[in-house]
C-alpha cells in the first residue's frame, strides 16, 4: 500500500459512514480499501484500517486527531474532496478544514461539494484551488 489516494471530508459520521459504504459496494472487484473515521467510537480500530486505505472518509476533528498522531499518511493523495462545504461551514469546521489543507500535497485534484455557495466557501476555493471550475445544476433565476 502506498497510504491513502483519496481523502473524503464529510461533516457528519453518518454521511461519512454512507460515502464509506457506497465505495465498498462499488469497490468491490477492485483492490482498493475505504475506511470510515469519525469520532465518537475507539480510535485503534481505525488507526489499523488506516495503515492498509487507499481511500478515507473522515469527519474533520477525528482527521485532525489521526494527523496530529501521525497515524493517517496522507504525503500520495491525489484527491481530496469536500462534501456539503456549506454545512461544514455552518457547523464551524472550516479552521479545521484550513488546517488539514496545510497536510495535503499541493499537486492534487480538489472537488468541493455544496448546495448553496456563502462568501467564506468562495474565499476557501479562491484559497486553495488553483484554475477551478465552477458547475452549477439546477440553478434558478
Amino acid at each position: 500500500n502506498s497510504g491513502i489516494r483519496a481523502l473524503v471530508i464529510a461533516p457528519t459520521r453518518e454521511l461519512a459512514e454512507q460515502i464509506h459504504n457506497a465505495f465498498e459496494t462499488l469497490g468491490q472487484k477492485t483492490r482498493l480499501r475505504s475506511v470510515a473515521v469519525y469520532g465518537g467510537v475507539g480510535i485503534n480500530p481505525q488507526i489499523q484500517k488506516l495503515r492498509r486505505a487507499d481511500i478515507v472518509v473522515a469527519c474533520p476533528g477525528r482527521l485532525l486527531d489521526h494527523i496530529g498522531r501521525r497515524t493517517a499518511d496522507l504525503r500520495n493523495l491525489e484527491v481530496l474532496v469536500l462534501d456539503e462545504a456549506d454545512h461544514m461551514f455552518d457547523m464551524g469546521f472550516f479552521p479545521d478544514i484550513r488546517r488539514i489543507f496545510l497536510s495535503v500535497p499541493q499537486s492534487r485534484q480538489t472537488l468541493l461539494f455544496f448546495a448553496t455557495m456563502p462568501a467564506a466557501i468562495r474565499r476557501l476555493a479562491n484559497d486553495v484551488l488553483r484554475d477551478p471550475i465552477t458547475v452549477e445544476i439546477g440553478t434558478s433565476v
